[in-house]
């Protein structure tokens, strides 16, 4: 009876030891990979027009980083990243433009787009050469094993373009709503809800704001025609600011808590903020 026990014990004992070493032998982990080089189809500069606005302004094209695992090349499905910033920033700009790209090993930027990306992501002057970096990142399996490429400076001068959002016609923006000592009385009071024009795309007011309430902009004082608003007031930090458009649906939320705020809307890029 001991010796049965015994041979059971030692198939028991061996077929432990047997799957733990095949559960070691078959755990698959990441041994290396190389980060990607990035080169530019411009070597110094790159020439912006309006009149080349859907020709190509840049290509940019980086190597395989060649993910290996212990048991080969890693067969998933590479994504790329690739950032745009102004030199001196070191991609730490919250504005800075971040594109996704899927599998591809380059990208083909036409004058519009990176115009667009300088104009109203990184709000840079138009007609001011500017430097800029660009660099490429890899990952997998959910951002997982980063690898970054080298960094490459080009210079570009943005051009002008139509505001984003229609400009009021004659110069003047007006704040009306429950948020305001007015409240939704239009035409609102003089000057105290009437906004400051900074310049022709660039509005400002510091007014008094009722917490947890509503406001629009109108562009004709006592006129309910057209207004300025957002598309979906239930976004998440949007009572600091966010995008509006001309004929929105939705009114902007204002502040949770009442006080004295500034608001300052940006018609070239479409944002509007809320500060106190």
């Amino acid at each position: 009876m001991r010796s049965k026990s015994n041979k059971l014990l030692f198939i028991l004992t061996t077929t432990l030891l047997f799957g733990a070493c095949k559960k070691q032998e078959d755990k698959v982990y990441f041994v290396g990979g190389t980060p990607p080089v990035l080169t530019a189809s411009q070597a110094d500069s790159i020439p912006l027009a309006y009149a080349n606005a859907t020709q190509e302004a840049v290509k940019l094209t980086w190597t395989n980083p060649n993910y290996q695992f212990n048991n080969g090349l890693s067969s998933q499905d590479v994504s790329y990243t690739l950032e745009i910033d102004t030199v001196g920033s070191n991609f730490t700009n919250p504005n800075r433009e971040i594109v996704s790209i899927s599998k591809d090993l380059s990208v083909s930027i036409t004058n519009a787009q990176l115009n667009d990306y300088l104009l109203n992501q990184l709000a840079l002057a138009v007609g001011v050469p500017h430097n800029l970096q660009f660099r490429i990142t890899s990952a997998i399996a959910k951002n997982a094993v980063p690898l970054m490429s080298n960094t490459i400076q080009l210079l570009a001068t943005p051009y002008a373009i139509p505001p984003k959002v229609k400009l009021p016609v004659d110069g003047k923006l007006f704040l009306v709503g429950s948020a305001t000592a007015g409240g939704w009385a239009n035409p609102v009071p003089v000057p105290s809800q009437q906004f400051t024009q900074v310049d022709p795309t660039h509005y400002t007011i510091t007014v008094s704001l009722v917490g947890g309430q509503e406001y629009l902009f109108i562009p004709v004082n006592g006129d309910w025609s057209h207004k300025y608003a957002v598309k979906d007031k239930t976004l998440a930090g949007l009572s600091s600011g966010g995008d509006f458009g001309y004929d929105y649906s939705d009114n902007f939320p204002g502040p949770a808590a009442g006080g004295t705020y500034t608001i300052n809307v940006d018609f070239q890029r479409g944002k509007f903020t809320v500060t106190q």
